[in-house]
């Protein structure tokens, strides 16, 4: 309260206070003149606080009047204790505005101490999780400082609202705790072989936890997939390619609007074609189709989506007449696509993001050469040879690359 707000109480009390007491000084001068008349009734201060009426020997008056003057006999009490009221507020004035003052502080301390005691946690698995930078959703620093460090009162309704640590906790250490292991697993997939045998790892050891969720389902495809291509032996990449492809099963139907689940289960049906019979074989091409355009459908700016359908484009249209034939008996429509439609998919990929990678100027290389079109294909190959390879797949390319080279004249 401020000091000026005290003071207009102050004179407004004492105000009505003297008016009161002019009644009182009215009635008092009326009850004098009256006294002759009505000698009976007298006022008799009875102590030092109060004013009581007593009736002495006299000749009796109307009752009414006598009501009358009990009543203001209360009203005199009542403003005598009114008088002693306002002087202890008066007297307690000057000190109201620095005890308010210190019991606000007291409880801003405390409040302030509980909050950070509660964010604490938080932020620094924000912080964990921003180093990789995360997206999605993370405050900044000084939104974070804010909750802990805000100057006001707080009533007791804000108290009460305020969730408690527990629950605040079970809120957001889930979110955290999958954010933090997602960024560290998108770094052990871009390492070393050792480093993506541990992503899986990782992934396998938190599946109880984060198994149904459909961002840590398609990177466990990933994974697979990353495990399959690094593996030695034939049965150790058929094994991990068949858990792989029943893991993206489990995805796309656990969130069919997934684009990335879509993608990676095709990949993985793609990769089976290499262990399955020529029956299998051809039904796993149509699943790869099929998810693959769902993956475009869903997210129509992925370049790998569209390098994956351009490579299933140049498969289909190098099947020989035999396969076309097998695929029509055992499926009654025959997958059709064309070196044109391959090459159209394999520049939408540059489109979107030109130099994408190295295979994608060899399959660029491949298409141009195979429509006559040497010139173009000269300068895919260039491009081709100008990149570095940065995976297994780039490193596989090359071959291919030195085979064309000489074809070319590059």
């Amino acid at each position: 309260m401020a000091q000026a707000d005290s003071k207009v109480l102050v004179l407004g009390a004492l105000a009505g206070v003297a008016g009161v007491s002019l009644a009182v000084v009215w009635y008092q001068s009326f009850r004098s003149r009256r006294r002759a008349s009505c000698p009976g009734y007298y006022l008799n201060r009875t102590n030092g606080q109060g004013t009581s009426m007593m009736l002495v020997d006299g000749p009796g008056l109307p009752r009414g009047q006598a009501e009358v003057l009990e009543r203001l006999e209360a009203l005199i009490q009542c403003v005598s204790e009114l008088k002693d009221e306002m002087k202890s507020l008066k007297n307690a004035l000057p000190t109201l505005p620095n005890q308010v003052r210190e019991e606000l502080m007291g409880r801003e301390e405390a409040h302030r101490a509980s909050t950070l005691h509660r964010t604490t946690p938080t932020r620094r698995k924000r912080a964990a999780a921003s180093i990789a930078g995360a997206a999605a959703g993370g405050r900044s620093s000084e939104e974070a400082e804010s909750e802990g460090g805000y100057m006001t009162a707080l009533t007791d309704s804000d108290e009460e609202e305020e969730p408690s640590d527990a629950e605040q906790s079970d809120e957001e250490q889930p979110v955290d705790t999958l954010r933090v292991l997602l960024e560290r697993i998108e770094l052990l997939h871009q390492g070393t072989d050792s480093e993506k045998r541990e992503s899986l790892q990782l992934l396998l050891e938190n599946r109880d936890e984060f198994g149904q969720n459909s961002l840590f389902l398609w990177r466990l495809i990933r994974a697979y997939c990353d495990v399959h291509d690094i593996s030695s032996t034939l049965e150790e990449k058929k094994t991990h390619a068949e858990t792989g492809k029943r893991v993206g099963e489990e995805a796309v139907s656990l969130n069919p609007t997934c684009a990335e689940s879509h993608q990676w289960y095709a990949i993985m049906c793609g990769i089976m074609a290499e262990y399955d019979t020529v029956q299998n074989k051809i039904k796993n091409g149509y699943i790869f189709k099929d998810h693959l355009d769902k993956a475009i459908e869903l997210k129509p700016q992925d370049p790998l989506s569209y390098y994956l359908l351009g490579r299933w484009c140049y498969a289909v249209a190098q099947l020989s007449w035999i396969e076309r034939k097998v695929a029509a008996t055992l499926f009654g429509d025959p997958p059709s696509a064309t070196v044109e439609d391959a090459l159209n998919n394999f520049l939408k990929v540059e489109n979107i993001q030109p130099g994408y990678s190295k295979v994608n100027y060899v399959f660029l290389t491949k298409c141009y050469k195979d429509l006559g079109q040497r010139e173009k294909a000269r300068k895919m190959c260039e491009a081709a040879c100008s990149m570095d390879a940065v995976s297994k797949e780039d490193e596989d390319s090359q071959k291919e690359l030195d085979a064309l080279r000489p074809a070319l004249g590059v």
